[in-house]
Parts: structure tokens; sequence; C-alpha cells
């Protein structure tokens, strides 16, 4: 409260309005958003992406088992051979650190796989291969109901579609830069796009009492990333300059993107590339 006052614990939120119940995709809702890709991968890609596009709590969660033993997260077991990211292990070890996991399948309202999806870019040597059989053999899978699914990167360059390489079914997507064609309100999850060197748990707690004008903060926006010379995101990302200040903003762009960028490159392109590696 911006008055002081602490407001007493409350239940889980309760959702009047109404939930849209799960319907199977219709092609007509989308639209041919890829033109690098073939129809067949665009087949593929559709099979994967929306195949669950109208699920939300009510249709493909199951509450009986969060009713039963309370919220407690399963995490599944790591598997022998299976490369997982720094990243990725620092999530699963924070839920397992946490007052909510169990490590009793049956007594779990929420389930974690411990196959790494972080990065499903298959140009990244962190992509794990044959995922889509890996996640289906699970005992516990049931077409990803009551399951969660982390996500950062999906798609591979020039394209970068939303495809994770694997049907995540009924589960719901915590993932980073989600459309919002596919996003599913009151189901998925956006999440923040973070680094190997993010913290695993927060600092100190914060302090803000009332908004200051101007902030405490040095900085109040930060991007550091490659500048996309052409195709999807070329746009936006060749306009960052114009609110780069240097000072309380700063965004940073790299041209060095992609085998043939110096084709591409512009006149912009040495100066940004310095300040990028400065």
């Amino acid at each position: 409260s911006r008055h002081g006052y602490n407001r007493p614990e409350q239940p889980w939120p309760h959702f009047s309005d109404p939930l849209q119940h799960f319907s199977p995709w219709d092609h007509s809702d989308t639209e041919e958003y890829n033109v690098h890709i073939s129809p067949r991968q665009k087949r593929d890609v559709n099979s994967s992406v929306y195949k669950g596009k109208r699920c939300r709590m009510q249709s493909c969660f199951d509450f009986s088992l969060c009713q039963r033993n309370g919220f407690k997260v399963y995490v599944y077991p790591q598997q022998k051979g299976e490369k997982i990211s720094e990243s990725y292990q620092n999530i699963l070890s924070t839920i397992e650190g946490s007052r909510f996991y169990t490590s009793d399948p049956s007594q779990a309202c929420l389930f974690v796989l411990s196959l790494d999806t972080l990065d499903r870019d298959q140009l990244s040597p962190q992509y794990v291969h044959n995922l889509k059989t890996k996640v289906q053999s699970l005992p516990l899978w049931n077409n990803g109901r009551n399951h969660l699914i982390f996500n950062l990167y999906s798609g591979t360059w020039p394209d970068y579609t939303e495809d994770l390489g694997f049907d995540i079914g009924q589960a719901m997507l915590a993932k980073a830069s989600i459309s919002t064609e596919n996003f599913r309100p009151n189901f998925d999850v956006s999440i923040p796009l973070f680094s190997k060197e993010h913290p695993r748990t927060g600092g100190d707690r914060g302090y803000l009492k009332y908004n200051t004008i101007p902030p405490f903060r040095k900085y109040m926006l930060v991007f550091k990333g490659k500048r996309y010379l052409t195709g999807i995101g070329s746009d936006t990302r060749n306009a960052l300059y114009h609110v780069h200040n240097a000072e309380d903003v700063v965004l940073l762009t790299t041209c060095k993107h992609g085998k043939d960028w110096q084709k591409h490159k512009d006149a912009r392109c040495d100066k940004d590339n310095a300040e990028y590696d400065k």
C-alpha cells in the first residue's frame, strides 16, 4: 500500500471472467507469417505451436491435483547423459530449494521437465536434439497437462519462429519474447530474456516506498544485442539508436551477425560495433 498499510493475506485469486474452452487449432486463425520456410516446415511449426492454442486454465489444467495436496512442484530427475545449460540448472535448483518442491510426483500439482528447453535454436550448441521423442516418452507427460515449459530462444536465424521442436500439448509456456498471437492469457507466462550470469536468487529487498522522479538509479533502460540488418526485427533494432543517449538510456547493437553481415553493412555499423565492443 502506498500509505504503508499491510494487506491481509489473500487466497489464490478467483478469475470470475468466463474462460474459453479448449478447441482445436483453426488454420483460419493464423497468418502465413514466415516466407523463408517451406510449406512443409510451416505445417510442422503450426502443428507444434498452435495445437493447444485455445488452452486455458479451466480447460487444460487439472486443479484437483492442487486441491488434494496443495501447490507442490515436481522436477523430473535428470537423465544420465543429457546435457543441461547453467541457466536451466539454476532454474531447476531454485525450484528444488523452494518450499513448494516435492520429490514425490503423486503429491505434485505442477511438473517441470529436467530436459533443457531454454534454447531451441537449432544453430545453438545448447540445442537438445530428439526432444520430441524424449518428452513424449516420459510416463507422466499426459499430453503436457499440469506441466510448465521454460523457453528463452526459439526458431533459427533468419526466421526465428516460435517452434520449440516438439508439441507442448496442454502444457503452460513460460517464454521470453512470446508473440501476442501465440500468448494464451491467464495460462502462459511472459518472462524476460536473461543471461547465464543472472543470479539464481534475488538481492536485497526493494526500498521503493513511492515514485521518485528522477529515479535514484543511473540507468532507466539498457539493451545489448545484435542488429538485424535484414529480415524480421531489423526495422525495430535499426531504430534503437534514436533512443540511445549514452547516459540513462543505453542501447547497444552490433552488426556482426550472420556470415554475410558485411554485405548489408550500413554507414552506422562501424560506430555501433565499436560502442558494442566497448
